[in-house]
């Protein structure tokens, strides 16, 4: 049975704390989306700015209106970066949020 990851949404500085004790995965969270976008198509934007290990598109409980939410991964923090701060980002018409994000790998043992 695998477990669920937690992720954190923290300014930088701290996710850059946090890395020096934990092994993180560098990703973003992608709110206001289309609910009919595919996970391929939301990496296949995102992949301009670097390798994408994970997507993930989950109906947004927190959103009154009909969106959803792309959870990505990237290779490298750089390439998060670089996604994050190219923005706006517009998919399938629609504009987008975006928040860093990094989850946490703890080991286990």
């Amino acid at each position: 049975m695998s477990k669920k990851k937690p992720y954190i949404c923290l300014p930088k500085k701290y996710i850059d704390i946090l890395a020096k004790e934990y092994e993180l995965e560098h990703g973003l969270i992608v709110e206001e989306l289309n609910p009919y976008v595919n996970e391929g198509y939301v990496q296949a934007y995102f992949r301009q700015w670097g390798s994408i290990t994970s997507c993930k598109i989950r109906k947004n409980p927190n959103s009154g209106k009909n969106k959803s939410v792309a959870f990505l991964i990237y290779s490298t923090e750089d390439e998060a970066d670089m996604a994050d701060w190219v923005g706006p980002h517009h998919v399938a018409g629609t504009e987008v949020k975006l928040r860093r994000s990094g989850w946490i790998c703890v080991p286990q043992g």
